[in-house]
């Protein structure tokens, strides 16, 4: 076999050495981050501007400024250690690291709005909602069904509007971590991470309590009913932003698991799961206008998300998946190895 000589090898060697080769971490993660992350960064640096601007007008909150300062860093340093491949490409831990980063500050920011939102946007568009839905529509379902309140009806939907919390751990989860597809995997990832992030956008330029707070004299019936009712209140006075009714994402989220499962409807479970998706959603969306959270016109807001994220999130990764196995840059999503060392 040829050789080069040693001489010729020690040259090369001065001129090109490996530290120089190799792209820095930094070069990395910028290469290979894909649209979700672009987009995931791009909402917490949104939140921050906009955190940061309140400050600047004496609307200072601490508590806001370190929740969004935190995530910004959260994600920087997970993608710089995930994408740069500091923990190295084919690692589980880089893998669980960067499902974590990507989805938990996504989802863990609406628990933050509530300290973020009044620095933001202090109006209250109640009225000018309703207005809209009597308008539009010439009817408003929280008035409409409170002749058909009874602890019964309150309790049937109060389970299904609780039940939309088991939902998303039921989906994210499995399909996060478990799934061995790359296009499922990033089509549902980055489906919620459009929906999320626009759904919490819009919570902050269209805030309003709801049809129980806005309308609270017009009733006539009150809502009572057993343990998931109060289950319902207790969670919502616990976590809720309180002013995060338009759209509904208890109406986007289901319908963009039921999308998706329509979608991938060739594997299973999901063509034994979309049917009843489809029923349980339609639940939780009259759910949502019957225990009076929801005007009429979050519905359809919810709905609209849904459908955008879905489908872009799909148009988006088509293109991309394949650009990226072309340039030779990492998958959007690498599955996580069940063989642990």
């Amino acid at each position: 076999m040829y050789s080069s000589p040693p001489q010729s090898r020690t040259r090369t060697a001065a001129v090109t050495p490996s530290v120089v080769l190799a792209p820095g971490w930094l070069s990395r993660t910028i290469r290979n981050l894909a649209a979700q992350d672009w987009f995931a960064l791009g909402y917490q640096c949104l939140l921050l501007a906009a955190v940061m601007q309140a400050h600047l007008h004496g609307r200072g909150n601490g508590t806001a400024l370190h929740q969004v300062m935190g995530n910004v860093a959260m994600m920087v340093v997970g993608l710089a250690l995930t994408r740069g491949q500091i923990l190295g490409a084919e690692t589980n831990l880089s893998r669980f690291l960067y499902r974590a980063v990507l989805m938990g500050p996504m989802l863990g920011s609406y628990f933050q709005l509530r300290e973020i939102a009044p620095l933001i946007n202090d109006r209250v568009l109640d009225a000018q909602i309703l207005s809209f839905d009597l308008r539009v529509f010439g009817y408003e379902p929280a008035i409409a069904w409170d002749r058909l309140v009874t602890a019964q009806t309150t309790e049937w939907f109060a389970f299904f509007y609780f039940l939309y919390f088991g939902l998303l751990v039921i989906h994210v989860l499995p399909v996060l971590f478990g799934s061995r597809c790359n296009l499922r995997t990033a089509h549902f990832a980055f489906g919620m991470l459009i929906l999320v992030g626009v759904g919490h956008v819009l919570y902050l330029m269209v805030p309003g309590f709801g049809p129980h707070r806005h309308l609270a004299g017009q009733f006539v019936n009150e809502l009572n009913g057993g343990r998931f009712w109060h289950a319902v209140q207790a969670t919502v006075s616990a976590g809720g932003a309180q002013k995060d009714i338009f759209p509904s994402l208890h109406t986007a989220v289901p319908t963009f698991f039921t999308l998706f499962a329509y979608i991938h409807r060739a594997e299973r479970p999901y063509k034994y799961w979309w049917p009843l998706m489809v029923f349980i959603t339609s639940q939780i969306i009259v759910a949502t206008m019957f225990l009076r959270w929801h005007y009429m016109v979050d519905i359809f807001a919810g709905l609209a998300l849904a459908l955008f994220s879905v489908f872009v999130s799909h148009r988006i990764l088509t293109r991309e998946i394949p650009r990226r196995a072309e340039q030779g840059l990492e998958p959007v999503f690498t599955p996580i190895s069940l063989h642990f060392r």
